[in-house]
């Protein structure tokens, strides 16, 4: 595009010579701090690897077991092995299966019901056991179970009023009804801000020559989410 003008081609291999790096360290100061959220940090690097054409770089089925291991008898992820589940690391999960083309390793009932059980009788969601409601879960909810084909599990009538009561008018969202108006709850309504490693999501969005093109809904590469769902209707078809 010509918005990047004469900025040349991204460091690929340094990406992803730093991101493999950052999974390495896993007893700095700063892993430590972090190790609840090792979930998300595994969907943030992959799938900036998988838009850098890199994912080859790491080992599948030592990372796909891992995320099994932090599975609960709920049906829910932990951000990491021995962590409670909730419906963020579980939403992550996923994703990361998906970029793998394994979401066939799950029990799809069991962690869609987990999901399912969130939704309160108002519409709204809770991120876990503890009740905290936020319209950011209703996204991460809805975005699991579509990905995962079971959204008639939940009841999308009663999660879409419930957003829409957290409108302000000031047009923007809050996390609740009343709640203040928040960039991050205004995207919910319309898609996901991308919460990953911004600069490769960031340009991917904007097209930029050599990075593989990004779902704004999703927040997975396009050929990921035609995969999931084109490539399903295909199978059934033939």
């Amino acid at each position: 595009m010509e918005i990047f003008g004469d900025m040349g081609e991204l460091a690929a291999e340094k990406h992803v010579e730093y991101i493999l790096s950052v999974e390495k360290k896993k007893d700095s100061f700063e892993s430590v701090v972090m190790e609840h959220l090792r979930m998300n940090g595994a969907y943030w690097g992959l799938t900036t690897l998988d838009l850098l054409g890199k994912l080859h770089a790491v080992d599948v089925d030592q990372i796909v077991s891992w995320i099994i291991k932090c599975q609960h008898d709920s049906g829910g992820f932990g951000g990491n092995i021995g962590h409670d589940p909730h419906v963020l690391y579980t939403l992550s999960a996923v994703q990361v299966l998906a970029l793998f083309d394994k979401l066939d390793v799950l029990d799809i009932e069991k962690v869609s019901t987990y999901v399912a059980g969130l939704q309160n009788e108002d519409g709204s969601f809770s991120g876990d056991m503890w009740g905290e409601i936020d319209t950011r879960f209703s996204y991460i909810a809805i975005c699991c179970l579509s990905l995962l084909h079971r959204l008639d599990k939940i009841n999308v009538e009663n999660a879409v009023s419930y957003i829409v009561s957290c409108k302000n008018l000031d047009g923007g969202f809050g996390c609740m009804p009343g709640g203040e108006s928040h960039a991050g709850q205004s995207m919910i309504y319309m898609y996901h801000i991308i919460m990953t490693v911004l600069v490769d999501i960031g340009l991917s969005l904007l097209e930029y020559t050599g990075l593989k093109a990004i779902d704004p809904a999703y927040a997975l590469p396009v050929d990921v989410v035609n995969r999931i769902f084109i490539g399903r209707q295909s199978k059934k078809e033939s």
